[in-house]
């Protein structure tokens, strides 16, 4: 097969590369151009673009740049910063995965002549009910299937995921026997359009204007304290928030940037049992979710799988089987089925109250 290798410059995908390339294909990578500001981390420095490229000659493979920063500030950045403004709390590398990296991505390789796409993500592509499904990766400490949740089975069918199957101490154990450069890579793990040394705070004050808040304790009415950017806070957040009179730990519960306040409260004030959903997409759709149905839910990227129930009425919304702390509004919930835990039913946005 002639399979196109998505080459981000860590060890991951530089190691897919090699395993692909071992057993026969016919392997081009290719590196994706994504950001056009300052980045001192993630995966669109220029460090990184050669690093890609330097493990592309040393596996005699071919090597190119796709250059996708017009449709990165489009699908990813401006969506990032309007979520901020409006109160939420997007999650970018999932957007960018949903947006960018496969549909695009699949459907440049395809008008290029290739068979299929493939990636470093710790994942697997496996079949469920005659379709292709995704499920997690081998490594639970590296699983990514949670980034990966919005993939159709139509684009799972096109894809290609080499290093699912392996933990990620093997992985950097391969790439040191091909001789990679990127063996011992550090993985990435900030947002790439944000320098580190800047931070949120810093790029996000260049693009809108930002919010002073007071944080005021619901139940009893005391201010706590201020914070400068009400735009950064998300609800269920512990860190940086004073505790209240009585020293007791407080948590967010509320956003309110039209009135410059964030409500908090103790943990038992504010957990939850069910979280509306917007953007609900089911991957399998030879067995679709159906209100009622029992699975397995994953609130952030390694989060602990909790038990839920999907209800439907004016719109979707999961049922947990205990309470937790509250979701942000605009961050992700992914799906797995009640029978197969491993394997990914789908995906859905949280939505205001």
């Amino acid at each position: 097969m002639k399979i196109l290798v998505a080459m981000s410059g860590g060890v991951d995908s530089s190691v897919a590369a090699g395993l692909l390339r071992d057993v026969g294909h016919d392997v081009v990578g290719a590196t994706l151009k994504l950001w056009g500001g300052a980045s001192d981390s993630g995966c669109c420095s220029v460090a990184d673009v050669d690093d890609a490229r330097r493990v592309a000659q040393v596996l005699g493979i071919d090597h190119h740049v796709f250059n996708y920063t017009e449709e990165f500030e489009r699908h990813v950045v401006a969506p990032f910063v309007a979520g901020h403004a409006a109160g939420l709390t997007p999650n970018p590398c999932i957007e960018c995965n949903r947006h960018i990296k496969f549909d695009l991505l699949i459907d440049r390789a395809e008008r290029l002549g290739f068979d299929a796409v493939a990636t470093g993500h710790h994942a697997r592509v496996v079949e469920r009910a005659g379709r292709p499904a995704l499920a997690r990766g081998a490594d639970p400490s590296k699983d990514q299937s949670y980034v990966l949740g919005y993939l159709t089975a139509e684009l799972l069918a096109r894809l290609a995921l080499p290093i699912g199957a392996m933990t990620k101490e093997a992985v950097r154990r391969e790439a040191e026997r091909l001789g990679l450069r990127t063996w011992n890579k550090p993985d990435s793990q900030d947002v790439c359009f944000i320098e580190a040394s800047r931070g949120r705070e810093v790029f996000l004050r260049s693009r809108i204007p930002v919010t002073p808040a007071s944080v005021v304790d619901r139940a009893t009415g005391d201010v706590l304290g201020q914070v400068e950017v009400a735009e950064l806070v998300t609800v269920g957040q512990r860190r940086g928030v004073a505790p209240g009179r009585d020293g007791e730990r407080r948590y967010v519960t509320n956003v309110d940037l039209a009135s410059g306040r964030v409500d908090v409260g103790r943990l038992e004030e504010i957990l939850v049992s069910s979280v509306p959903l917007d953007e609900a997409s089911f991957t399998v759709s030879g067995a679709p979710l159906a209100h009622g149905d029992g699975v397995w839910v994953q609130t952030s990227a390694h989060g602990v799988p909790r038990r839920a129930v999907l209800a439907r009425s004016s719109r979707w919304s999961v049922e947990f089987a205990e309470p937790i702390r509250p979701i942000a509004p605009g961050q992700s919930v992914v799906f797995y089925f009640e029978d197969q835990p491993a394997v990914v039913a789908g995906a859905a946005i949280v939505a205001r109250p």
